[in-house]
């Protein structure tokens, strides 16, 4: 196990276990690729390999665009390709999109343990409602997406407000990603950070970033999860 705990925290099993969702519950990149490539050869643009796709997903699909579209791209065209995208990637945002194995295993465990789950994401609210539909039909006791009035993360308020509609304070929760954002989120939001190998950043680059935490597989993660105790950050 990939385990690397930060001296002096101990965490108890959790009431709640919020959970990002690209690159951690759902491998989303390929989709992600084809929708963003689509859309810049309908504008004549330059089209990125997955994996220059890969490092620009993370803060949100406005900052997926601004990343995407060639330096210097006025702003009245960049807001073009931000519609064009999410009208695009609304109809074909789980044409390839699929859970990563056993984490579905993972979250009914957590739920038969009495352990609450959330979504809560960067991606558009639009996309987590209809990609939690479609693939977690009644695992998450709420999900929750970019949307206006609400900033992303990693500003806390998407998790404050998970907390809130849930009635769990943050002592009492744990946030669970595959990104540098997300271990900000975690830190913003007052609450320690499981941070996953298998999503979108390597394991170099989330301990660069301050992850302290790491784990290789759902099954790792269950097992921290669920123990009597596991140090996190």
């Amino acid at each position: 196990m990939n385990v690397l705990p930060r001296k002096g925290y101990t965490m108890q099993r959790p009431k709640l276990a919020l959970f990002d969702l690209d690159g951690t519950v759902l491998d989303t990149l390929q989709d992600l690729a084809d929708s963003m490539n689509a859309v810049l050869r309908v504008y004549g643009m330059p089209v990125h390999t997955i994996e220059e796709i890969r490092w620009f997903v993370g803060n949100g699909i406005p900052k997926l665009v601004t990343r995407a579209v060639p330096e210097g791209t006025d702003e009245a065209t960049r807001d073009q390709v931000l519609a064009a995208f999410h009208t695009y990637y609304k109809a074909h945002c789980a044409d390839r999109t699929a859970p990563y194995a056993g984490v579905n295993e993972m979250l009914a465990a957590l739920r038969a343990a009495g352990v609450q789950t959330a979504l809560v994401s960067n991606k558009a609210d639009f996309a987590v409602q209809a990609l939690r539909e479609q693939f977690f039909p009644d695992v998450f006791d709420a999900a929750m997406g970019d949307h206006e009035g609400m900033r992303r993360k990693p500003a806390p308020d998407m998790v404050d407000a998970v907390l809130a509609q849930l009635g769990v304070s943050r002592e009492e929760a744990v946030y669970i990603g595959d990104s540098d954002v997300d271990i900000e989120t975690a830190n913003n939001a007052g609450m320690p950070c499981i941070s996953v190998t298998w999503g979108f950043r390597p394991a170099d680059f989330l301990t660069a970033h301050g992850a302290a935490t790491l784990v290789d597989t759902p099954a790792q993660l269950l097992d921290i999860l669920l123990g009597s105790s596991a140090n996190v950050n």
